[in-house]
């Protein structure tokens, strides 16, 4: 299932696995001015192909290497050999390898599918991506995954963040996080002149100062929370169960890859980093 809807000159594209008509997981990217910033899910790379057929695409830039943002990278490639594709120097394998270099548990398998191998290039902090009408910088993000980054448009003041911003406050996180990277991440990009904040889920804000703010505060102070229930020789599950309250229906179904006690761990891997 692929949604369109614009803000202005951006597109934007909400992409799920759809069941008798209801899509399930949603992500979500963008195009704009000839640039593609991520791509969906697989399920989804075809009808994006032909959604942007009449739609000029110079380049796509990955905000990271998760498989529900790189879906259609190698449908779109396939389909023009000379389209640019750009991306953290550590993204770059996984690119070209998806399925042995990412390998994916089921439940990612079922929701968003494999992605196919594409060839990218690499981009560093600070680097410029022009089109015909804008310039875009890329601001390095790590994170919820080693290889994040956002991508700035000072001009406008527009901020396409991948999943470092995606709305709601945590109570679990994927294995590999790093939340304290996420908040330095977060207070990075609060520090810049933003009006306007496409995520890569949930909707678009504008202003989105007291957003971001709202959600670094909330994540020191459970951060805070979580390390002084530590000293007191709590448990993991117990500070799980403590701050974020009961099992969540996706810890199931990704049987803890996604989990209370993954956001706790990361809280406690690197304390106060």
């Amino acid at each position: 299932m692929l949604k369109v809807s614009r803000f202005g000159e951006v597109t934007r594209f909400d992409s799920a696995l759809s069941i008798s008509g209801w899509g399930y997981y949603w992500t979500t990217f963008y195009y704009i001015d000839g640039l593609l910033i991520d791509s969906g899910c697989a399920h989804t790379a075809y009808r994006l192909a032909d959604f942007l057929r009449n739609n000029e695409l110079a380049c796509i830039i990955n905000t990271h290497t998760h498989e529900d943002h790189i879906g259609a990278n190698g449908v779109l490639q396939d389909k023009n050999k000379e389209l640019k594709i750009l991306a953290h120097p550590l993204a770059l394998p996984v690119l070209a390898k998806p399925r042995e270099a990412q390998p994916l548990q089921m439940y990612r398998q079922i929701f968003w599918g494999w992605p196919k191998p594409s060839q990218a290039q690499p981009v560093q902090d600070g680097d410029w991506i022009s089109t015909p009408h804008h310039r875009f910088q890329v601001i390095y993000t790590p994170g919820h995954s080693p290889d994040h980054i956002c991508i700035h448009e000072p001009e406008r003041g527009w901020l396409f963040t991948g999943d470092l911003f995606v709305g709601g406050r945590d109570r679990g996180v994927v294995a590999g996080c790093d939340i304290w990277q996420v908040i330095a991440s977060l207070k990075r990009i609060a520090a810049l002149p933003l009006t306007r904040m496409f995520p890569g889920s949930a909707r678009t804000r504008d202003n989105p100062g007291d957003d971001l703010s709202s959600r670094i505060a909330y994540l020191e102070d459970t951060g805070q929370r979580i390390l002084e229930m530590h000293r007191k020789s709590m448990s993991v599950k117990e500070i799980s169960g403590d701050v974020f309250g009961g099992p969540m229906l996706i810890e199931f179904i990704t049987m803890g890859h996604f989990s209370r006690c993954n956001l706790v761990q990361s809280y406690l891997a690197h304390p106060g980093r």
